[in-house]
């Protein structure tokens, strides 16, 4: 028997290469999806590792300690001092903007530079570090941003818009820590450049090395007696970079899980394929297995013969899918690095033990399970029986039929109660996700009624085709519809990547144009001016220079009040109905006075407030204030809720300055952008911006991950597309005689060349337009689901991409179909009537 499996495999060998593709791509895309994780985890354990490296002691300000605020002189000089200290440097961060080529200011983090070398935390890459005060150096990332070079000024701007000028001498890689992580610019000084940008701010970390003949516990307690313990926390170098180490995980946890849930989903259509085409296999070798058992092979023997091939062929699929995995993690990691700015970052490619043993339990066990089905129908028809006939499928879909209608009906009974449940349910994330679920069980039912469902629609797409092409359209499409579950199997893979294609464009079209209808409702000045720097207020004057163009009607300052629970807005009392234009649903605007505020619908639920309430607002500055609840807005969220500038200006915060100013043009300025400019152009921290300006940033973002989404589903599309040209080879080969029958009876080659393109374009055709339809319902579910009683998600089917998607199919079911059609033309009318 083994020497029979060994020379099926040889004789089968052109079939079973490529069957094993579609199994390759998936376990490429789930090892690729576990070696980029890994990746990401020791990117950034090499990263976060380099702010303990070469550290003995760490004393940082305890948490529970409501005296100190940082560590002061008095307490440095201590540690220095302790016994087994070599040196001690302190570490310390602050927001300082820096100012770009066109003199805008940029949000940048400033770092004190150790003075002792080991206990730098960063590389240098180019230059050197500074010496003097008037010398800085920046990140690599940030120098390429920013086309900065050494020996060039680098201004920063300080309290009050004060600018500090330095010389750049040097760069260095950064590492990854909170800083970089945010995507701030970032510059490093010395420790004298740096107290002097705010000279009250103290260090809130000091790290030390041993002196030799030290360990690092003998230091930690020297330290430890040196200074007061009680109101600082003094940790080991292993325990710092025990603690640094923790944070990692999260890093790159939820980005892995991503990527994991698109790979379940090409292994899932990689899964439906294998087992379609062992089902083939199968039906052609019918008559070959039955011969073996009347020779004398057992029903086990047989069965186990079939599997043994799928393990050869998983195993193949395996090797081929790791080394392929390895390939999509570079690919990927270099996407990544290219994204955020950092194209010569370092590609990791860890290749773990548990992910070599997930491809191989991955391909393998897919396979395998594939092949049970048909190898167990293999086994069961009796040897006589089978080398008199073959068994019609037609008449198993039929004889099956009340069982797969009852199966999908309890799948869209649990389905459509998930959606109707998940839509009722007022948490947007819960009710996407349950509704969601509800989709997936509906996408179930579908799959399950696939072959009941191939003979109606492949009699509607055969329409068109059989009224152009004639007989080899009819052909076809008898052919497409001869063996429903095969065909049912084989565009069922296509449909499930169509289907999520369709669902996430329909959500991705309908979120950018609900969100552009928001900022049209949101900002009805023509133009916004914001601050570059989320903690630097606009300077007051900016908005009484505004006030004075000439080309200008109207200008609205607002500021913001950040409390407890709430954040909210300020803006002038004759901007509202203007510039400011909610939808009241209960109490009145014309109340909002001094000592008022309007809140949001949503608020109020959070806070179950009403008109006439009492807010008690605890700022993050200043005195709390008793604010009356006058008015329930919605339609225009620009914060929890909306008070007047006299109101806002009894809070310290929103006293400092302005958060935006609100612009509107007098009727019939051609050239207003260049007139507001004028004045704020001057100023560092100013951003003009206008609704159309946030419109295409906005699109461009989302536009962004839609591309990243379908490049993602893209690879279940295309295992579903090489399921449907292995399906139609196989079909070739099986058809054989019937192909050369066809051409004995007048069908000239390029009639059934024809034939198998049209038969692949209606196989490509059912999936594709099934999953369109799905993915459309299913779109207008999750829609729906993320509608709020604020915010309703309007459904928009963007036509355009779904006519590309449909077309898209189409050349890939012709491209599909060549090899398959290629060889049947070429086959001999003499060679294939003798096929036996």
């Amino acid at each position: 028997m083994l020497r029979t499996i060994i020379a099926g495999l040889r004789a089968r060998t052109a079939r079973l290469v490529l069957s094993s593709v579609a199994i390759a791509l998936g376990v490429a895309f789930v090892t690729g999806t576990l070696v980029l994780g890994d990746a990401m985890n020791a990117s950034l354990r090499d990263e976060f590792a380099k702010g303990a490296r070469n550290v003995d002691v760490s004393v940082t300000v305890s948490g529970d300690s409501s005296d100190v605020d940082g560590i002061s002189p008095e307490t440095l000089a201590a540690i220095r001092q302790a016994p087994g200290v070599a040196g001690a440097d302190p570490r310390g961060s602050q927001a300082v903007p820096v100012l770009t080529a066109n003199g805008k200011a940029k949000p940048a983090w400033a770092v004190s530079l150790p003075t002792n070398e080991k206990l730098r935390e960063f590389d240098l890459a180019d230059g050197r570090y500074p010496t003097s005060a008037d010398e800085i150096a920046v990140d690599k990332r940030t120098a390429a941003t920013a086309k900065l070079t050494i020996g060039q000024p680098v201004v920063l701007l300080g309290k009050e818009e004060k600018r500090h000028t330095y010389t750049l001498v040097g760069t260095y890689q950064q590492g990854t820590n909170t800083m970089s992580l945010s995507g701030y610019d970032h510059v490093g000084l010395t420790p004298e450049a740096f107290q002097a940008l705010e000279p009250e701010r103290p260090p809130y970390q000091v790290v030390a090395t041993a002196a030799a003949g030290f360990t690092q516990q003998q230091v930690v307690d020297n330290v430890r007696k040196a200074i007061d313990a009680k109101a600082f926390t003094v940790q080991s170098g292993e325990e710092l970079t025990q603690e640094t180490l923790a944070r990692v995980e999260s890093q790159s946890g939820e980005f892995t899980a991503l990527l994991l849930a698109f790979a379940l989903i090409a292994l899932v259509v990689a899964a439906m394929v294998i087992y379609n085409t062992f089902t083939i296999l199968v039906a052609q070798r019918t008559r070959e297995l039955a011969l073996m058992r009347c020779v004398g092979a057992s029903r086990g023997q047989v069965f186990r013969g079939v599997l043994a091939e799928a393990l050869v062929m998983g195993l193949t699929a395996s090797v081929i899918g790791l080394f392929g995995g390895i390939g999509v993690s570079a690919l990927l990691q270099r996407v990544i690095l290219s994204f955020g700015g950092a194209g010569e970052g370092v590609v990791y490619l860890p290749v773990s033990v548990t992910t070599v043993l997930a491809a191989f339990a991955v391909g393998t066990l897919v396979t395998v399970l594939a092949a049970v089905l048909p190898a167990r129908k293999a086994t069961r028809v009796a040897p006589v029986a089978a080398l008199r006939s073959q068994p019609d499928s037609g008449e198993e879909v039929a004889r099956t039929g009340v069982v797969r209608a009852l199966t999908a009906v309890l799948f869209t009974v649990i389905g459509v109660g998930a959606v109707v449940f998940g839509m009722s349910m007022d948490d947007e994330d819960a009710a996407m996700v349950v509704s969601g679920a509800g989709t997936m069980a509906l996408l179930a039912a579908v799959l399950v009624l696939g072959p009941l469902l191939v003979g109606p629609v492949n009699r509607v797409l055969g329409v068109l085709p059989r009224a152009l092409f004639g007989v080899p359209a009819k052909l076809a499409s008898a052919n497409a519809g001869r063996n429903p579950k095969r065909t049912a199997a084989t565009t069922a893979a296509l449909m499930i990547g169509v289907t999520i294609v369709a669902l996430v464009t329909v959500v991705a079209n309908s979120a950018k144009e609900t969100a552009n209808a928001q900022i049209d409702e949101r900002m009805p000045a023509d133009y916004t001016v914001t601050s570059s720097v989320y903690d630097r207020p606009l300077p007051k004057e900016l908005a009484t220079q505004l006030a004075a163009v000439p080309e200008v009607a109207k200008v609205a300052p607002t500021t913001v009040v950040y409390g407890e629970r709430e954040y909210l807005t300020g803006i002038p009392r004759d901007a509202i109905g203007d510039l400011f234009r909610p939808t009241v649903t209960s109490g009145s605007l014309a109340d909002l006075v001094d000592g008022t505020v309007a809140v949001n619908a949503d608020y109020v639920k959070r806070r179950n407030v009403s008109v006439g309430s009492m807010l008690t607002i605890r700022p993050e500055k200043g005195e709390e204030q008793q604010l009356k609840v006058v008015a329930v807005i919605e339609g225009q969220r620009l914060s929890d809720g909306v008070m007047t500038m006299e109101t806002s200006q009894r809070f310290p915060q929103a006293a400092e300055g302005y958060d935006s100013i609100l612009v509107k043009l007098k009727d019939g300025v051609a050239n207003g952008r260049a007139a507001v400019e004028r004045v704020t152009d001057p100023s560092p921290l100013a951003l003009l911006d206008s609704a159309a300006e946030t419109k295409e940033q906005l699109n461009q973002q989302l536009n962004q991950v839609l591309t990243f989404i379908w490049a993602l589903i893209g690879l279940a599309v295309l295992i579903a597309l090489f399921g449907i040209a292995n399906t139609l080879t196989l079909s070739v080969l099986e058809r054989t005689r019937e192909s050369a029958l066809l051409r004995a009876l007048g069908l000239t080659r390029g009639q059934l060349r024809l034939m198998l393109v049209i038969e692949s374009v209606l196989m490509a055709l059912m999936g594709a337009a099934i999953g369109l339809l799905l993915g459309i319902g299913f779109g207008w579910v999750i829609t729906e689901a993320l509608s709020t009683d604020t915010i309703s998600v309007d459904l928009i089917v963007p036509f355009g991409q779904i006519g590309v998607m449909l077309a898209g199919a189409v050349v890939a079911a012709v491209v599909a179909a060549a090899l398959p059609a290629r060889r049947a033309a070429r086959t001999s009318v003499v060679a294939g009537m003798a096929e036996a």
